[in-house]
């Protein structure tokens, strides 16, 4: 769950902003670029704590981002299209 309490927040925010900022220098979102990152970062908290422990807690997180952003913004934006361009059917 991505909800940390806001001073547990503060400690990667500054990182954040700085990745945040390389993605944005291009008006056209770089998804390899993306996957790059996601990547190089899970599989870095994997060789500081190699264990299939480590390896499920990281695929967990993984899933719950994924299902966790379809919830939050892509379902808003799909029934927002709905709306405008009606349904299926």
């Amino acid at each position: 769950m991505p909800y940390i309490k806001p001073d547990s927040r503060m400690k990667y925010q500054e990182g954040i902003d700085s990745l945040l900022g390389a993605f944005n220098e291009t008006d056209e979102l770089k998804v390899g670029d993306v996957n790059y990152v996601v990547s190089t970062l899970v599989w870095e908290l994997f060789k500081n704590k190699y264990s299939y422990t480590q390896a499920n807690n990281l695929i967990g997180a993984l899933e719950c981002v994924k299902q966790e952003f379809y919830r939050r913004m892509v379902v808003p934006y799909e029934e927002e299209k709905i709306k405008e361009n009606g349904d299926i059917g």
